[in-house]
């Protein structure tokens, strides 16, 4: 069964890393969602969340796995559990369960199943319009192994991190009672994870829920930690809750389709865990910067699980960012207020690339972090294609959106940076001009109000 919510007009594609558009966008269709009041009418995003860069191939058919390299059998899924192991015979779809898996891999639909879970009877798979082909498959294969499986199309990109898709997911689960045994499967990038948890999250409070990430950054990033939320217009991710999932299935085949710049964008938040735990992933990247942008490569899925137990590691032990998880928002403070400065037409990735370097010279100029590694960040993002400059007539709306940071305490501004290579701590910043002078050590300098990154 599929329910479809009236949706906009898909988003023109950008071409360029950071997501700025190069045509005109389409404004939402009568009826449609509405953009959030601090957007433009033109506000159809394609950030590296964007699912709307990745669409099924021609035909409508799901992702097909690729062949191995060199004639090689393909490599067997790896698992990085996050939290305790469960116990043996423990319901793994279970709401509040004591940990989790993400399987990385090829080919990993078969194991849907059983982490959805023998209770549930009805599964409510959420996919944004770029994948219905995709999101289609999942519910074919869910139903023949026997339960009732409803599609909900969503939005494509950050579009559909909004209350009014949030609550138009309820009103299906509603309509079709669904009750706390039941399951939601999310299957796209970031943002639809991020929204498909907050669903689950909130509905009876609380429905277990597997997330499918079609992206390297929903891989990575978003769909491993239970960190669910929506958009506002005071700001991204402010309204949300912590919420586990059941399971996590990262099909590497799903990269075939995503776009190099897509890609590209999501190594950002590799390159952070290599800086805030994992040296070996900055190693494979200055050994093989091409290879880690091959979806095909051995080096690609090597850093994606680097970067997975990473963060596992870290919300194993503090879920709900309580402390030590606060190192995983490394360079995402002033990333976060490019994203609401562009009104989110910067892909994500790109946004963190800026932060990073934005932290590293923040910690320099405090005497915290050597110049070696300072330096790092920008040979190993600028091998990648990432950018590392941001605009210098913006200020005044980047400290808007630092202030609102979720690390701040009061009128304290606090800033995850680095002691060294592996030591990420969160500093107090006394004075915002500490603040404006590192940003115009890394602020390209514009002419007029307009530039192009």
């Amino acid at each position: 069964m599929t329910t479809s919510e009236p949706a906009p007009a898909p988003a023109a594609r950008n071409e360029d890393i950071e997501g700025r558009p190069d045509s005109e966008q389409q404004v939402p269709q009568e009826g449609s969602v509405p953009a959030d009041s601090a957007q433009t009418d033109s506000a159809q995003t394609d950030s590296a969340q964007a699912d709307s860069a990745q669409t099924d191939p021609p035909g409508g058919e799901s992702v097909r796995p690729a062949p191995a390299e060199h004639g090689e059998p393909a490599a067997e899924p790896s698992i990085v559990t996050v939290g305790a192991p469960a116990a043996d015979g423990a319901d793994l779809g279970a709401v509040g369960h004591s940990g989790y898996d993400v399987v990385i891999g090829s080919g990993l639909l078969s194991r849907l199943p059983g982490m959805v879970g023998a209770q549930a009877e009805r599964v409510l798979v959420i996919h944004p319009r770029a994948l219905r082909a995709t999101g289609d498959v999942v519910r074919e294969d869910l139903e023949k192994a026997g339960y009732q499986a409803l599609v909900a199309e969503i939005p494509d990109a950050e579009e559909g991190k909004h209350i009014q898709v949030a609550a138009f997911c309820w009103q299906v689960l509603g309509q079709n009672d669904f009750t706390r045994s039941d399951a939601v499967v999310a299957v796209g990038g970031g943002a639809v994870t991020d929204v498909a948890g907050f669903v689950a999250a909130t509905w009876l409070r609380g429905l277990r829920v597997v997330h499918m990430p079609t992206t390297l950054l929903g891989m990575v990033d978003a769909a491993v930690g239970g960190k669910t939320g929506i958009n506002t217009a005071e700001g991204k991710n402010l309204v949300g809750a912590f919420h586990q999932p059941a399971g996590v299935l990262a099909d590497l085949d799903t990269l075939l389709t995503l776009p190099r710049n897509e890609l590209v964008a999501g190594l950002a938040e590799v390159v952070k865990c290599g800086f805030i735990a994992d040296e070996r992933i900055l190693e494979i990247i200055e050994e093989s910067p091409e290879q880690v942008q091959n979806p095909h490569s051995r080096q690609l899925r090597e850093v994606i699980e680097r970067a997975i137990a990473v963060k596992a590691a870290v919300v194993g032990e503090d879920f709900k960012e309580a402390g030590e998880r606060e190192q995983l928002n490394y360079g995402h403070t002033l990333a976060h207020a490019i994203e609401l400065a562009e009104r989110y037409q910067w892909r994500h990735g790109a946004a963190v690339s800026v932060g990073l370097i934005f932290a590293a010279e923040l910690a320099r100029s405090l005497g915290r972090l050597d110049d070696p590694t300072a330096d790092r960040h920008h040979s190993i993002l600028q091998s990648l294609g990432l950018p590392t400059t941001y605009r210098d007539d913006r200020w005044n709306q980047l400290l808007e959106g630092i202030r609102r940071d979720k690390k701040n305490r009061g009128d304290q501004l606090r800033f995850v940076l680095l002691n060294g290579q592996g030591m990420p701590a969160t500093v107090e910043i006394p004075d915002a001009s500490i603040l404006f002078a590192t940003y115009q050590e890394i602020a390209e300098s514009v002419s007029g109000t307009s530039v192009s990154l």
